[in-house]
C-alpha cells in the first residue's frame, strides 16, 4: 500500500492544565503498576535522587535497557506489560500498519508481548541506548544475518534464545511472549540506562491548551487524549481506547509526534520493501504534556547520540515525569 501523509488534528477546549508536578510525578507512578528493582546500595538522599534518564522518575538505580518489538494490529491486542515501559515507540510497517518497540530500564514486567519480528528502521533506532538487549521474534531472512553482523546490541532473537513461550489461546504468529526477567538475565552485557537527550521539568512557557490530538498512518490511526483527573494522556487507537490484557488503559505523560523522513527499506518483507522511518536527521516535533501541546524542533545528528527536543525560542523542550510515547510521523 503507498504511504500517504499522516493526518494530524487537534481538538482545543477546556481540558485542566495540572502544573503541580509533584502530584503529577505521584500520580504517575501510581499508575504504571511497574516492578522497582531492589538498589544495589543504599538509596541517595533526597537532595541527591536519583532519576531515570528515561522518564525522570527516582529510581533507586540505573538497570540495564531492554528493548522488545511488540506487535500493534487487532490480532495482537491486548497488549501484556506494555504500561510498564519507560518508552513506547510507535513505528511504520510493512501494509501501511504500525508496530510498537518497547524499553524497558526503571522496571520491568514478567512477562511482554505479542512479540513480533524486527526490521531495518528498529537498529539505528536502538543505537542510541548503547548496547541493548533486544527481543524480537525473527526477521525478513536477509536481514537476520545483518542484524547479528552489524546490530550493536544483544540479540535475544527467539529461535536461538530460551526464555519466550507461546500462549495457546492466541493464532500464530501473535501468540509469542517473552519471559522478560529471564531474558534480562541472559544480556549481562547490556548497558544501563544513560542520558538519550530527554529533558525533565516544569513546562517551557507558552504550548496551546489541547484536549487531543490524533496521528495516523495509511491503515492505523492514534489518538491521545488528556486527562486531567489522571494527569496522562490517554491512548486510543483505531478509534478505541488502548487497554492491556490486565484491563490498564494506557496512558503518557510525555506525547511525541516527531516527523521524519520515510523511505523503504533495503531488504524485502512479505514480496515488498516496507517503510523505513529514520530516526537520525532533525525536523519538527509536537510534544503533548500537561493538557497543552507545543512545537518543537528535533535533532539528531548520528545513531550513536541521543534526540534532543528544542521549542520554538530555543528552549529545552522538556518532558513530564512518566512513560513516554514517540510516534514516527511522516513529514
Amino acid at each position: 500500500m503507498a504511504w500517504t501523509r499522516q493526518r494530524i488534528t487537534f481538538t482545543v477546549g477546556a481540558a485542566i492544565v495540572v502544573t503541580d508536578l509533584v502530584v503529577g510525578a505521584l500520580l504517575v507512578l501510581g499508575s504504571r503498576g511497574t516492578v522497582r528493582q531492589a538498589a544495589a546500595s543504599p538509596a541517595p538522599s533526597h537532595s541527591a535522587q536519583l532519576r531515570s534518564p528515561f522518564t525522570g522518575e527516582p529510581v533507586p538505580s540505573l538497570n540495564r535497557v531492554l528493548a522488545v518489538k511488540i506487535d500493534n494490529t487487532t490480532l495482537g491486542r491486548p497488549w501484556t506489560g506494555l504500561n510498564s515501559a519507560d518508552i513506547v515507540y510507535v513505528l511504520p510497517v510493512e501494509g501501511g500498519l504500525s508496530r510498537l518497540m518497547a524499553v524497558f530500564s526503571s522496571g520491568f514486567p514478567r512477562v511482554a508481548g505479542p512479540v513480533r519480528s524486527a526490521q531495518e528502521e528498529d537498529l539505528p533506532l536502538l543505537r542510541q541506548f548503547g548496547r541493548v538487549g533486544f527481543c524480537y521474534s525473527g526477521a525478513t531472512p536477509k536481514l537476520l544475518p545483518y542484524i547479528r553482523r552489524t546490530a550493536r546490541i544483544v540479540n535475544l532473537y527467539a529461535g536461538t534464545t530460551r526464555g519466550y513461550y507461546r500462549d495457546p489461546s492466541r493464532v500464530v504468529p501473535y501468540d509469542l511472549y517473552a519471559r522478560v526477567r529471564r531474558l534480562l538475565a541472559k544480556a549481562p552485557g547490556a548497558g544501563k540506562a544513560h542520558d538519550i537527550g530527554f529533558r525533565f521539568g516544569p513546562p517551557p512557557p507558552g504550548g496551546r491548551v489541547t484536549r487531543s490530538v490524533s496521528v495516523s498512518y495509511p491503515a492505523a490511526a492514534f489518538r491521545f487524549t488528556w486527562s486531567a483527573a489522571k494527569g496522562r494522556w490517554l491512548v486510543s487507537m483505531g478509534g478505541n481506547p488502548a487497554v492491556t490484557a490486565s484491563g490498564v488503559r494506557l496512558s503518557a505523560a510525555t506525547v511525541v509526534i516527531q516527523h521524519t523522513t520515510v523511505r523503504r527499506s533495503r531488504f524485502v518483507e512479505h514480496g515488498g520493501r516496507p517503510p523505513f522511518a529514520k530516526s537520525t536527521g532533525s525536523g519538527r516535533a509536537l510534544i503533548l504534556r500537561n493538557g497543552r501541546a507545543w512545537a518543537a524542533h528535533w535533532s539528531r545528528p548520528s545513531a550513536g547520540g541521543g534526540t534532543t527536543f528544542t521549542t520554538a525560542s530555543g528552549r529545552p523542550a522538556t518532558f513530564a515525569p512518566g512513560q513516554v510515547w514517540i510516534v514516527l510521523a511522516r513529514r
